[in-house]
C-alpha cells in the first residue's frame, strides 16, 4: 500500500478494544515492541519543512522494506529468479506418493539362496522355476510322474483351447510370457495332451526337453535326421537362451523348417520364450502366441485343496477322489473326463471351474459363533472333523486383511501360489503358527526380487561354448535394461510411464559402463517394447494426474502389481549386490537434478530408504555430498532423504544429531539443508527444539538464511503442534533482536501467501487436506477456531510494522480476492469470516480495511466488483459497528 494513500486518512484515537479472544502472548495493538515501531496508516509527519534527518529516516525505512521484501522471496526459486515457479505443491504430492510406495515394512525372511530354484520359508520348501530356463535346462525326457502331476494339477489359463488348436494345426507353437507365469507348465500340458492320443501314445518318453544350446536350428536338424532314436509322435519343449549376449534369435525360415520336420515325423514342439525385444519378432509371426497367466484365485484354491487332501482325506466329501490319496487321487479326479480330453476341452474346463468354485465356496461364509478361530492359535483338522470345514476356513483365511497385506502381491504366479497354499494349509493343520504364516507371506515378494537379480550378468563372464574366445559383452545394455526398469519402477512407481522408462535407460547406461568401463554401451533407439517391460516387471499402467508446470494433466502412470515389490526390490538390490551400489548412486544423483518433482522427490524418498539399510554408505555417498551442493534442488533432495530416514525409529537419533550439528556448525549450504529437514518436523526432539534450530539458522549472518528458515516455520504450522509455533512467533515479534522480529514477520507474511497443498502431506479427507488451494492462514482460521485470535494478532503486527507493512497489505489484498472464485462459487469465505472480525476489532483497523477495499474497487487492472466489496465488508464488520459513510462507500 502506498504511504501517501495512508496519509489521506487522518489519525484518530484508538477505539476501545473489543472482546476478540486475542492471545495474551501477542504484543498489545498500538504498542511499539520492535525496533521499527508499528505504524498506523496516516501517522506520518506531513510537515512542509522536513529536515534532512527526516528524509534520511524515510530512506532507511524504504531500504528496510526492500530488505524485508527480499526475505519473503521463495528460497526454492533461486535458480529460476525471484518470481520463478517452484511447483512446491507438486513436490509435496510426489514425496507423499513415494512414501506410500515404500511404506510397507517387510520383515527380513531367510531362505536358501544357494540354489535359485529352491526356496525355504519357515519349514515350507517349494521349487521355483522362474530363472530355470535357457542353459539351465538339459536335453532329456520329462519323467512320467511330472506329466501325471501336470495332468492332475495344471490350471488352464484363458485361451488354452486356442493354444492347443494352434499347436495341433501347425505342429509348432512359440509361446511367450514373463518368467514365472507358468509358461513351461502350460507348454508341458499342451504337449502331454496332443501326444497322448497321437502316434507316440505308447511311448513312455513321448515328451522331451530339447537342448537349449542347439536352439531352433539344432532341434530341426535333430528331428529331420531322426537323431537320438526319438520315435514318431514325440513332443519337444525348447527354451532357447535368447537373452545371452551374442545369441541371434531364429528367423521365420528356421521356424518353417522346424515345423516341416515335425509334420513329417508326426511330432509337436513348443518353443518357450520371454517377451522382449529379442523374442517379439517370433511372437508376432504365424507360430507366436502369448501365454496368459493362470488366474490367481483358482490357482490358490486348487493348490490349497490338494495340500489339505494330502494331509486329511474326507470319505464323506461329494465328488470322490479323496479316498485313495496320492496318485490314485489324481486318477480318480481325472477319471471323470472323457478319454480324448482335447476333443471336448470346453466341457472339461467347465468341470475344472466347478471344482475350483467348490474349493473356494466358503469364502463368504461366517464361522460358527462369529469368532475368528484361525488367528493366534494352531488348529488340527480333527477339531472340525471334515475336509469341507477346513476348506471353508481356508477360504476365510485367504481373505484375512492381515494375510492379504502380508502377501503384498496383486496376483500370484504358480510357484507363489504353491507356497502360499502350503503356508495356509500348514496353519490350518497346526504346523505353522500365525506369525510364521505372516512372515512366510511377506517372503513372497522377497523371493521374486531375488529371482529378478540373481546372476543376471553371469553370462557376460562366460565364453561362448566350445570356441575358447573372449566373453561376448556387446549385449550389456539389452541384458541390463529389464533389471534397470525394475529398479526405476521401485524408485519412481506412480510416476508417468515415460519418466520411469527414461530413468531406466539412464540406469541401463550406468550399469553397462560399470560392468564394462572400456566399452561404450550401445543404446538402441527403436527396440523398446513397453508391453514387455510391464510383463517382465509385474507392472501395470493406470491413467492418473501428472503435475506439469503447476497444473495437473492426465497421463499414463505405472505401478508395480503389488505394494510389497518396491521395498523388496530396493532391499535385495542394496543388501546383496554391493557392486551395483556405485552406478545406482550416480543414477540417483542424476535424478536429484531432474526438474520434475515427480522424479526428484520420489528418488529422494528412495534414497532415504536405501540409507536406512546402510546409513554409513547412504550418508557418505548421497546425503552429505548433496546437502552441501550449490543448487537448492539437490539440497532439498538431501533433506527429504534425511527426513525419510528419520521416519525409522532406528535412525531417528542419528538424523537428529546430523541436523543439530549442521544447524550449529555447518556451512551455509548445510544450514540451508538442515532448515529444510527441520520443516518436516521429525529432525529434532521436540517442536521447541525444532524452532530453536530454525531460529538459530535464520538469524545467523544478518539473516542470510532467514528466507528458508521462515518457509520451514510455516511448514510446521500444518502439524498438530501448530499452537506452539504460533506462541514462539509471538515471542519473536517482541524480541530485542531485529533478526528475530524479521523471522517472525516474514513467517507471518509467508503464512498468508502459502497455499495448503504446498506444505501439507495429508490426503484429501482431512480438514486441511480438503482445502488444498486455500491460503494456509485462512485454512487454519476456518479449521482451528481456537487459534483465530493468535493468527489475527500476528497478522495485525505485520500490517502495523513499517518494514513489513507493504508486503503484508499486498498479502491481505490477495486474501480478500480469494473469497470467491471467478465463477462466483465460494472459496475461502469461511476462513475470511473467521479471521476478519478478529483482525478489525478496533475502529482504526476497520478504517484501514475500508481504505483497502476502496483501493481494490478503483484498481484499473483488477477492479473488485461492488457487490463483492460489500460482502467482504459485512464479513469483517458486524452491523452494529458499521458507520453510515462506510456503508455508502461500499454501496
Amino acid at each position: 500500500m502506498a504511504d501517501e494513500a495512508v496519509a489521506e486518512h487522518p489519525a484518530e484515537p484508538a477505539a476501545p478494544k473489543a472482546k476478540d479472544a486475542r492471545s495474551p502472548e501477542a504484543p498489545p495493538r498500538g504498542d511499539d515492541n520492535a525496533k521499527d515501531a508499528p505504524d498506523a496508516p496516516g501517522s506520518s509527519d506531513a510537515s512542509d519543512s522536513a529536515d534532512a534527518e527526516a528524509a534520511e529516516r524515510e530512506k532507511e525505512r524504504e531500504r528496510a522494506a526492500d530488505r524485508f521484501k527480499d526475505r519473503t522471496r521463495d528460497p526454492l526459486a533461486e535458480e529460476q529468479g525471484e518470481e520463478g515457479p517452484t511447483d512446491a505443491a507438486a513436490a509435496t504430492r510426489a514425496r507423499q506418493s513415494g512414501q506410500k510406495l515404500l511404506a510397507s515394512s517387510r520383515d527380513l525372511v531367510s531362505f536358501d539362496r544357494s540354489d535359485v530354484g529352491q526356496v525355504h520359508i519357515n519349514n515350507i520348501s517349494v521349487g521355483l522355476d522362474a530363472r530355470r530356463s535357457g542353459l539351465s535346462m538339459r536335453d532329456g525326457p520329462v519323467p512320467a510322474e511330472d506329466l501325471l502331476r501336470i495332468r492332475r494339477t495344471h490350471i488352464e489359463p484363458e485361451g488354452y483351447v486356442r493354444l492347443r488348436r494352434a499347436l495341433e494345426a501347425r505342429r509348432l507353437l512359440v509361446l511367450g510370457g514373463a518368467p514365472g507365469t507358468g509358461r513351461a507348465s502350460t507348454a508341458l500340458a499342451l504337449l502331454e495332451e496332443v501326444t497322448r492320443d497321437g502316434e507316440g501314445r505308447q511311448n513312455s518318453e513321448r515328451v522331451r526337453r530339447a537342448d537349449p544350446e542347439g536352439g531352433v536350428r539344432g532341434l530341426a536338424t535333430q528331428v529331420m535326421g531322426g537323431k537320438g532314436g526319438h520315435p514318431r509322435g514325440t513332443g519337444y519343449l525348447l527354451e532357447p537362451a535368447l537373452d545371452r549376449p551374442g545369441t541371434l534369435p531364429p528367423d521365420g525360415m528356421d521356424l518353417d523348417q522346424l515345423a516341416s520336420a515335425l509334420a513329417e515325423q508326426g511330432s509337436y514342439a513348443v518353443v518357450v520364450v520371454s517377451v522382449g525385444s529379442a523374442a517379439n519378432p517370433l511372437l508376432a509371426g504365424r507360430y507366436g502366441a502369448i501365454c496368459p497367466p493362470a488366474p490367481t484365485r483358482e490357482l490358490v484354491a486348487v493348490r490349497l485343496r490338494q495340500r489339505l487332501e494330502e494331509e486329511h482325506g474326507d470319505p464323506a466329501r461329494g465328488g470322490g477322489g479323496a479316498q485313495g490319496g496320492g496318485g490314485d487321487e489324481g486318477h480318480a479326479r481325472d477319471g471323470g473326463r472323457a478319454p480324448n480330453r482335447h476333443a471336448d476341452r470346453d466341457r472339461g474346463a467347465d468341470q475344472d471351474g466347478d471344482r475350483t468354485r467348490h474349493a473356494d465356496h466358503g469364502g463368504d461364509r461366517t464361522r460358527d459363533g462369529g469368532q475368528d478361530q484361525d488367528r493366534g492359535q494352531d488348529r488340527r483338522p480333527g477339531d472340525d472333523g471334515s475336509l469341507s470345514r477346513l476348506l471353508e476356513r481356508a477360504a476365510e483365511l485367504r481373505e484375512d486383511p492381515e494375510v492379504t497385506e502380508a502377501v503384498g502381491l496383486d496376483d500370484l504366479r504358480p510357484a507363489e501360489a504353491e507356497l502360499f497354499a502350503s503356508l495356509l494349509a500348514g496353519h490350518l493343520l497346526g504346523s505353522v503358527g500365525r506369525e510364521e504364516l505372516l512372515s512366510g507371506c511377506r517372503g513372497l515378494a522377497a523371493v521374486q526380487a531375488y529371482e529378478w537379480f540373481a546372476g543376471v550378468d553371469r553370462a557376460l563372464a562366460a565364453p561362448p561354448p566350445g570356441d575358447g574366445r573372449a566373453p561376448v559383452r556387446s549385449g550389456t545394455a539389452a541384458l541390463f535394461h529389464p533389471v534397470a526398469f525394475r529398479i526405476a519402477l521401485a524408485v519412481l512407481g506412480g510416476a508417468s510411464h515415460s519418466a520411469v522408462s527414461a530413468a531406466a535407460h539412464l540406469l541401463t547406461w550406468e550399469l553397462s559402463v560399470q560392468s564394462d568401463p572400456d566399452s561404450t554401451p550401445a543404446r538402441p533407439l527403436f527396440c523398446d517394447d513397453p508391453e514387455s517391460d510391464l510383463a517382465l516387471s509385474r507392472a501395470r499402467p493406470a491413467d492418473g494426474a501428472v503435475d506439469v508446470a503447476g497444473a495437473e494433466v492426465t497421463g499414463r502412470l505405472i505401478f508395480y502389481r503389488g505394494a510389497a515389490l518396491p521395498a523388496a526390490v530396493l532391499a535385495e538390490l542394496w543388501d546383496r549386490h554391493f557392486p551395483v551400489r556405485a552406478p545406482v548412486v550416480r543414477w540417483l544423483r542424476l535424478l536429484a537434478d531432474d526438474p520434475r518433482p515427480q522424479v526428484s522427490m520420489r528418488a529422494a524418498v528412495a534414497a532415504g530408504e536405501l540409507s536406512v539399510r546402510d546409513f554409513e554408505h547412504g550418508y557418505a555417498e548421497l546425503v552429505r555430498p548433496l546437502a552441501d551442493a550449490p543448487t537448492p534442488r539437490r539440497r532439498v533432495f538431501a533433506a527429504t532423504a534425511l527426513d525419510q530416514a528419520a521416519g525409522h525409529a532406528s535412525h531417528r537419533r542419528a538424523v537428529r544429531k546430523v541436523v543439530e550439528d549442521w544447524s550449529r556448525h555447518g556451512t551455509p549450504a548445510l544450514r540451508w539443508t538442515a532448515a529444510m529437514a527441520l520443516g518436516y518436523g521429525r529432525s529434532a526432539d521436540s517442536m521447541d527444539d525444532t524452532l530453536d534450530a530454525l531460529a538459530r539458522i535464520g538469524v545467523r549472518d544478518d539473516g542470510e538464511q532467514l528466507a528458508v528458515a521462515s518457509l520451514n516455520v510455516v511448514r510446521l504450522l500444518t502439524l498438530p503442534e501448530c499452537a506452539t509455533v504460533l506462541r514462539r512467533l509471538a515471542d519473536w515479534t517482541g524480541h530485542r533482536g531485529e533478526e528475530y522480529q524479521d523471522l517472525a514477520l516474514v513467517s507471518i507474511v509467508r503464512l498468508a501467501l502459502t497455499d495448503v497443498d504446498e506444505v501439507l502431506d495429508d490426503e484429501p479427507g482431512t480438514p486441511l487436506g480438503d482445502r488444498g488451494d486455500w491460503p494456509l492462514l485462512l485454512a487454519l482460521a476456518a479449521t482451528r477456531p481456537e487459534l483465530t485470535g493468535k493468527l489475527a494478532d500476528l497478522f495485525w503486527t505485520a500490517l502495523n510494522t513499517a518494514r513489513s507493512r507493504d508486503v503484508a497489505f499486498d498479502a491481505l489484498e490477495t486474501l480478500l480476492r480469494s473469497a470467491s472464485r471467478k465463477d462466483g462459487r465460494a472459496w475461502t469465505r469461511e476462513g475470511l469470516a473467521a479471521l476478519l472480525p478478529a483482525l478489525t476489532a478496533e475502529e482504526h483497523d476497520r478504517r484501514r480495511l475500508d481504505w483497502l477495499l476502496q483501493r481494490m474497487m478503483r484498481d484499473q487492472d483488477r477492479p473488485l466488483a461492488e457487490e463483492r466489496a460489500r460482502a467482504l465488508w459485512r464479513l469483517a464488520v458486524p452491523a452494529r459497528q458499521r458507520r453510515s459513510e462506510e456503508e455508502e462507500s461500499h454501496g
